[in-house]
């Protein structure tokens, strides 16, 4: 494909390409979670998409290299947690590669099909596992909404420019 010459600085497609025009799109953050065969497992993801109202159904994107992989794999619900402008460290540890992510400083319960719940998000859902699509080094996992509670107080943790931030008025 051979690109108009008023286009700019338009470049080919790459890795590097998306990355860039990705830290242009502010996302919302949400951390998945899962019972995995040693404990609770999750991340943080930015890559969260309502997919159907009827049935009620999600998706999110996660790297099948991950932690958290194996679990979501072999496990049939996951946690779906909206976090709060309050919730920048929370949403850095679920981040970080190697972090004690249910250690001490993290509020958390055991919740409904044994779903790791955290506590004080805007919004929580338990969701069950419907398909799992293969994407390059990731899955797209599609989810149905079982229950959840959408009644936390604060304003949206976001996600821009590479790093954690909240919304202005």
């Amino acid at each position: 494909m051979t690109a108009p010459s008023d286009l700019g600085t338009a470049r080919p497609g790459s890795p590097g390409l998306l990355r860039s025009v990705f830290r242009k799109h502010a996302a919302g953050v949400a951390v998945i979670t899962a019972r995995g065969d040693r404990g609770p497992v999750g991340f943080t993801a930015t890559s969260l998409a309502s997919v159907s109202a009827d049935p009620p159904m999600l998706s999110f994107g996660v790297a099948t290299g991950g932690s958290t992989w194996p679990a979501i794999a072999a496990g049939d619900h996951v946690g779906v947690h909206l976090l709060g402008e309050h919730q920048r460290e929370l949403a850095a540890t679920f981040a970080r590669s190697g972090a004690d992510r249910f250690g001490a400083a993290t509020a958390w319960r055991d919740g409904p099909e044994g779903v790791p719940l955290l506590d004080d998000v805007l919004a929580w859902m338990v969701c069950r596992v419907v398909a799992r699509v293969p994407a390059g080094g990731h899955r797209i996992v599609v989810a149905e909404v079982l229950l959840g509670d959408p009644a936390g107080a604060g304003r949206p943790l976001l996600y821009h420019q590479g790093r954690f931030t909240g919304l202005r008025d």
